[in-house]
């Protein structure tokens, strides 16, 4: 009979411990501890490199969260937002999440250069700056500015800011039909850390939108998630 070349037992070892593991998040509630390394290394006969491999792997997948000082838990479930024309209310409604929004800021200023070109009007035009907070069943998730020209939606000040922007957009028949996004990683800053509930320097995901109505450009939006609470999604296809 011949063996398995070592490295192929311990990849098995590997993952019999991580979907041991797996099977355990999923039967139980973000919070909950997870097992440690030395129960695990005793359950399986295993090599400690060989637990930490595991674990490590399912922290990569979002099942897991270390806690510096505490330990290794179940991890919150990430929220998932496809890369499509949809608003907030409607991804956070898709994932049978509760959204809701905090405005931070509802002022009218001047455009600088970068929202003034994405908005395709000149330098100084006077544009509506919304910031909110956003929330999915009452957890911080992103940290939102809002761009809108003050000329074409001027009427937006008239009452008190709308649930959902997309929703008031169809309300006055101006829905996006097209847009576009930029996503980049980053760091929190201070004033984000605080809002989003993270440390300053905790990973963030910044998404830049720029949606249009037809031809007239309706919104330019910053928006900042966090990291470990987001995952952007993108269905992708080949095609001859």
């Amino acid at each position: 009979m011949f063996g398995l070349p070592q490295s192929s037992e311990a990849r098995l070892k590997h993952v019999r411990v991580r979907e041991y593991v797996r099977q355990f998040v999923l039967d139980s509630e973000p919070g909950d501890p997870a097992p440690s390394e030395r129960d695990l290394v005793q359950q399986f006969g295993v090599a400690r490199m060989t637990v930490r491999h595991a674990l490590d792997a399912l922290v990569g997948q979002g099942l897991l969260e270390r806690i510096p000082g505490r330990g290794t838990f179940v991890a919150k479930p990430h929220v998932d937002m496809q890369a499509r024309l949809s608003s907030y209310t409607e991804e956070m409604e898709r994932r049978s999440k509760s959204p809701a929004s905090r405005t931070l800021l509802l002022r009218e200023e001047k455009a600088g250069p970068g929202v003034a070109r994405a908005l395709e009007i000149d330098e100084g035009h006077p544009v509506i700056h919304w910031q909110r907070l956003r929330l999915a069943d009452g957890e911080p998730t992103c940290l939102s500015d809002v761009y809108l020209s003050s000329e074409i939606f001027a009427s937006f000040m008239d009452s008190e800011p709308p649930e959902s922007l997309y929703a008031w957009f169809e309300s006055i028949d101006m829905a996006p039909n097209w847009g576009e996004d930029a996503v980049q990683a980053g760091s929190a800053s201070e004033l984000e850390a605080d809002q989003l509930g993270i440390s300053v320097g905790a990973p963030v995901l910044r998404v830049s939108r720029r949606t249009f109505s037809r031809e007239t450009a309706c919104e330019v939006s910053r928006n900042t998630y966090r990291a470990d609470r987001f995952t952007l999604w993108v269905p992708v296809s080949r095609t001859d």
